[in-house]
This record gives C-alpha cells, sequence and structure tokens, in this order.
C-alpha cells in the first residue's frame, strides 16, 4: 500500500518561496516517477510537474517552468517541490502523486496514487 505524505505548506507573500516535501512508503521509492499537482477552490485539477525515478529528467506545467523545481532524495523516500517567485494564482491544495507502474512518465492518467495535500496559501 503506497503512502504519501505531504508537508511544507503555509501562507508566503507574493514573491517569496516554499519548499513542499513528500514522504513516500510502501513500495520500493527509486522505481517510481513521483508528480505534484494542484487544486485551487472551483477550478480543475493542475499537473505541475514530475520527476523520473532516476531524477534526471523533469517535466512542468508551463504555468510554473522557471519558477518551480521538483527534485528527489531516493535514499530519504522523499521528493520536494521547491517554488520560488510565488505568486497569488499558486494559492491551492498540492499534493504528491505516483504512478502504478514503474519507469518515468508524464502521462497524468498514469499517476493513480496521492497523498492528503497540504495547502500553499500567497498573499498579495
Amino acid at each position: 500500500q503506497v503512502q504519501l505524505v505531504e508537508s511544507g505548506g503555509g501562507l508566503v507573500q507574493a514573491g517569496g518561496s516554499l519548499r513542499l516535501s513528500c514522504a513516500a512508503s510502501g513500495r520500493t521509492f527509486s522505481t517510481y516517477s513521483m508528480g505534484w499537482f494542484r487544486q485551487a477552490p472551483g477550478k480543475e485539477r493542475e499537473f505541475v510537474g514530475a520527476i523520473s525515478p532516476s531524477g534526471r529528467s523533469n517535466y512542468y506545467s508551463e504555468s510554473v517552468k522557471g519558477r518551480f523545481t521538483i527534485s528527489r532524495d531516493n535514499a530519504k523516500n522523499t521528493v520536494y517541490l521547491q517554488m520560488n517567485s510565488l505568486r497569488p494564482e499558486d494559492t491551492a491544495t498540492y499534493y504528491c502523486a505516483t504512478t502504478r507502474f514503474s519507469g518515468w512518465t508524464t502521462t497524468i492518467d498514469d499517476y493513480r496514487y496521492r497523498g492528503q495535500g497540504t495547502q500553499v496559501t500567497v498573499s498579495s
């Protein structure tokens, strides 16, 4: 049973930074892609980005490219989302997610498991 627990959310002013963490357990972390999603009230879920099992490859949505960085520490079974130059429109609940199958994928539907989420609020 895969378990994902996010942490690090909070309130930050526009232009500030936050780093989210996601601790994974229940299977061999280093063989699965990890991703981040976000969802704001009244809006559809958005795929923020993903990182390959080795950490060598990344994918980012256009809305966060150049501002957000996803990294992972396979020794700690943890994936990170570093968010810089935050904007009010980044306000959302952020979820980490992982795939059913091992390997690298940026296909949204492959990310079937997700955590409970952590709230990020950016004030203007």
